[in-house]
This record gives C-alpha cells, sequence and structure tokens, in this order.
C-alpha cells in the first residue's frame, strides 16, 4: 500500500546497469581526436580552380595575426614562429609582416616585391670553429628593420659536407614564417681538377621557387683576374652578370659583387660581403647586404639573392678552413 500524498520514487537500478547507462550516454571513442593539420587552404583562386591557391604556400592567417604571448608579470608581447623557437625569456624576433598574395609572382616571393635591400646573416657554429667538422650552413635573412624575411638552412649530408668541403654538392631551402618551403636552390657536384677553362669545372646553381618550378640559374663563367657570373631564366638566356673583385680574400675591407646588365654597362645593384673583424677572419660568419632596384622583376631578386650564396660557398667558406689547417 502506497499511503496518500507519497511522492512515487524510479526504483533502484543495480551499479551495473548505471555504467552500462553512462557508457551508452557517453560515445567517447578511447582515442584522442585527430589534431588538424597547421596547414590552411588558402584565399579562393581563379575560376576553375575551387580549391584555391596551394595549401602549402598560403594560410588564410597572416603573421601579425599570429599568437601573441604575454611575458609574465608585464605588458610587452613577442611574436615568434610556432615551433621553431623554444618558450624561454629571450625575446624571439619579429618577422615581416606577410604582404598579400600577387599575380604573376610565384608564392613566397611578395616580400622581395617591397624591399630593395635584404641582409644575409650566416649562423656562427663554435662547434665548427674547435674541431673542423662542417656542419650545415644555416642563415637568417632580415629587412633594414631587423625584421626576419627567410630563414635559409643546408641539407648535406655529413660525408659530403665533410669530404667536398667548398666543392659539395647541396640543397637549400628557404622557408618563411610559417615554415612553409618557398624556394630550394641545387648546386650539382662539378669536379675542379680539370682546366678552369673546361665548362664542366664550372659551378652553377638552380633556383626554384616554389620547389619543383626552376626559375632561373647561376652559371660561372672563367676568368683569369675576377669572378664572374651570369644570372640565367629558366630558359638558360643570360638576362644579368655578376662581377667580384679582383681579390675576394681581401682582410680588413668589404669584398663588392656587382650585379650589371648583360653588356657589362648598366648597374643594377651589387652584393657586398661585409668585414667582420675576427669572425670573417677565423669562422664561417659571414654577413652579405643585398641591393637591387625596388621595381626588379621579382625573380631577378630571387635569382640575385641565389647569386649570394653561391658566392659564398666558393669564396668564404674556404677563410675558415685555412685557419684551421694552419
Amino acid at each position: 500500500m502506497v499511503s496518500e500524498g507519497a511522492v512515487p520514487t524510479v526504483p533502484e537500478q543495480p551499479a551495473s546497469g548505471m555504467e552500462n547507462q553512462k557508457m551508452l550516454q557517453d560515445p567517447r571513442p578511447d582515442a584522442p581526436p585527430d589534431y588538424n593539420s597547421h596547414f590552411a587552404p588558402g584565399p579562393p583562386g581563379p575560376a576553375g580552380h575551387p580549391g584555391g591557391l596551394p595549401m602549402r604556400y598560403y594560410s588564410p592567417q597572416q603573421p601579425s595575426a599570429s599568437p601573441l604571448y604575454q611575458l609574465t608579470g608585464g605588458s610587452q608581447r613577442i611574436q615568434y614562429q610556432p615551433g621553431k623557437y623554444p618558450v624561454s625569456n629571450q625575446a624571439a624576433p619579429i618577422w615581416m609582416p606577410e604582404p598579400t598574395p600577387m599575380t604573376n609572382c610565384p608564392p613566397g616571393l611578395e616580400y622581395l616585391t617591397e624591399l630593395d635591400n635584404i641582409h644575409v646573416l650566416q649562423h656562427f657554429e663554435p662547434l665548427e670553429l674547435m674541431t673542423g667538422f662542417e656542419t650545415n650552413n644555416k642563415y637568417d635573412v632580415k629587412n633594414n628593420l631587423d625584421q626576419m624575411v627567410y630563414i635559409v638552412n643546408e641539407d648535406t649530408d655529413d660525408f659530403t659536407r665533410n669530404a667536398y668541403r667548398t666543392l659539395r654538392p647541396f640543397v637549400l631551402r628557404v622557408t618563411e614564417c610559417m615554415g612553409r618551403e618557398i624556394m630550394t636552390m641545387q648546386r650539382p657536384f662539378r669536379c675542379s681538377c680539370c682546366c678552369f677553362c673546361c665548362p664542366s669545372a664550372r659551378q652553377e646553381m638552380e633556383v626554384q621557387c616554389p620547389p619543383g618550378i626552376t626559375i632561373g640559374y647561376v652559371a660561372e663563367h672563367w676568368n683569369l683576374f675576377r669572378a664572374v657570373y651570369s644570372i640565367e631564366n629558366e630558359k638558360k638566356e643570360n638576362v644579368l652578370g655578376v662581377y667580384g673583385p679582383c681579390s675576394t680574400y681581401g682582410c680588413g675591407w668589404d669584398s663588392v659583387f656587382e650585379i650589371k646588365s648583360p653588356d657589362g654597362v648598366s648597374n643594377i645593384g651589387d652584393i657586398t660581403r661585409k668585414w667582420n673583424g675576427l669572425l670573417s677572419a677565423m669562422a664561417d660568419a659571414d654577413h652579405f647586404d643585398i641591393h637591387f632596384p625596388l621595381d626588379l622583376d621579382v625573380k631577378m631578386k630571387a635569382m640575385i639573392f641565389g647569386a649570394c650564396f653561391l658566392i659564398d660557398f666558393m669564396y668564404f667558406e674556404r677563410a675558415s678552413q685555412r685557419n684551421r689547417r694552419r
């Protein structure tokens, strides 16, 4: 008998039954959810390309919109590339704001359209100086405001680097603020044992932007008195010439490589290897300044930028090796 006014209650269920009911209501999987890739599809592309621009080159996030991390106990904020710099008390480098994507411009070269001067700074490697073991070269590329534009990393195995030294074939990978590779530079092996005037002994480097698509070549030309190169387009047609000083091993002064028109008359710009005192004399820590006209074709700007690295490997990597042998 149930007394009048009593509230009916639900009969108690066994503990095992309650657990089974909770499991049915909570269908979460045992495995962790899949994490989304940091690559994001780009803005809508032109007609016939519903997928937009390639995912590996563009992201809807601008560098200025990337996460800003608050320093403890203050209002100062720092910005850095995710995954590239550890969280520490040191302020990370500031990146140049990403320009708007442009038509008829290889992805990633939009930065160069806004610049007429860039600085290429090679990382100093103390282990290489002390032991003589050749390591992969690393470079920071900055603008006049000391903002990072690119990072350049050499991708060569240990045996090749230390067996062939400055003659080694190499691959240089250029990445931008989001860590995406926007340019690749490849130098094949060329033997220097034969006559210097032989074409097979002349050094050459291919520049690809984006990786896999050749935009030009930097080719050495034999000259008895000075370093001479030609900057060629993808069809290997001469577009610009590079003329170095009579002596590239100057101690105490800068080495200037002039960029001129194919006829060698008009001066277009220059690649200057700055003298940095003991770092220039004893270690691989070169500093290059590159000047070109602001309105120069962006592909030719990229080719002048690439010529800087072939010059570095051919002439300024040797200084540290001679000092180590001494």
